[in-house]
């Protein structure tokens, strides 16, 4: 003998409803239709950032590095000066080595951004999300931006303290201080974005992050090695144009006596991001995802 099944639970009929000046019913759905916005697009990329793991250890890699070599160096320098030969001496310079290398963990994040959801094929359920694709990479620009800016200035500011409170050296001004910390991490932030750009660009994770590698490392050490007289013009552009010597500035301690000077480094790192900015954003739009 079969066993009685229980009676389905009876649903409310669809409400179709005649439209104006028709007469074909048409379905007036009960769940409520959003406009979205770009609001909506942070939401989705500061879910996307603080749930993958990409960004802990490239984060914590940073700030390990940052914090870790600034107070090495600190403790090394304190423990080996002789009384007053720091007197004259900028302390937060030695912050320098630890953001150095640790801007390679944000480039590394800023390719990561966009370039893995290309790798995976999550691009296209991002675009079909939100098809507003410039919607899109505005979003990302924004919250990485924003992350890669407060982790940094929270490591220099850590960094900067620590470097005045070990060191026998002057006091440093409230413009070395603004540049110190939020200059150089404004730089650095920018860095990451231009890094998060080439990753849409190129599309792949490995190849972005090798030429912003390149871009990091390249001209310094080229310029190291012309030893022609012929390529001295080229070898002094090399070295006061290379990042190494742009994050170098925000400590007055530049590699050349001519080149960027003050807030400089800055000015050139948003003008070559927003052109590569505008020429991803229009790439975007022509290409298929």
């Amino acid at each position: 003998m079969s066993t009685p099944q229980p009676p389905m639970p009876q649903t409310a009929a669809p409400n179709w409803q005649a439209a104006p000046g028709s007469s074909y019913p048409t379905y007036n759905s009960p769940i409520p239709v959003v406009r979205t916005h770009l609001g909506h697009a942070l939401a989705s990329e500061w879910t996307k950032i603080r749930s993958v793991r990409s960004t802990v250890w490239t984060l914590g890699v940073f700030v390990l590095l940052v914090v870790g070599i600034g107070l090495a160096a600190a403790a090394l320098i304190a423990a080996n000066s002789s009384e007053g030969s720091m007197r004259n001496e900028n302390p937060l310079s030695f912050g320098f080595f630890g953001l150095l290398l640790g801007s390679m963990c944000i480039i590394t994040l800023g390719v990561l951004t966009t370039a893995s959801e290309y790798g995976t094929g999550m691009i296209r359920t991002t675009m079909t999300a939100c098809p507003s694709r410039g919607r899109v990479l505005t979003a990302k620009a924004i919250v990485f931006f924003s992350v890669a800016f407060v982790v940094t200035l929270a490591s220099a500011l850590v960094v900067a303290l620590a470097d005045v409170a070990f060191l026998d050296a002057r006091e440093p001004s409230g413009q070395e201080w603004l540049k110190g910390t939020v200059g150089i991490s404004l730089y650095l932030a920018l860095l990451g974005l231009l890094s998060l750009v080439v990753g849409s660009i190129i599309r792949h994770s490995a190849g972005a992050i090798t030429i912003m590698i390149g871009v990091l490392l390249a001209p310094l050490v080229i310029a190291l090695f012309m030893f022609s007289q012929s390529l001295q013009d080229l070898q002094k552009a090399l070295f006061e144009y290379s990042i190494p010597n742009q994050l170098s500035v925000f400590y007055e301690q530049s590699l050349s006596n001519s080149g960027p000077s003050g807030w400089d480094p800055l000015w050139i790192m948003l003008g070559v991001t927003a052109a590569a900015f505008a020429g991803a954003y229009v790439l975007l739009e022509k290409r298929d995802v």
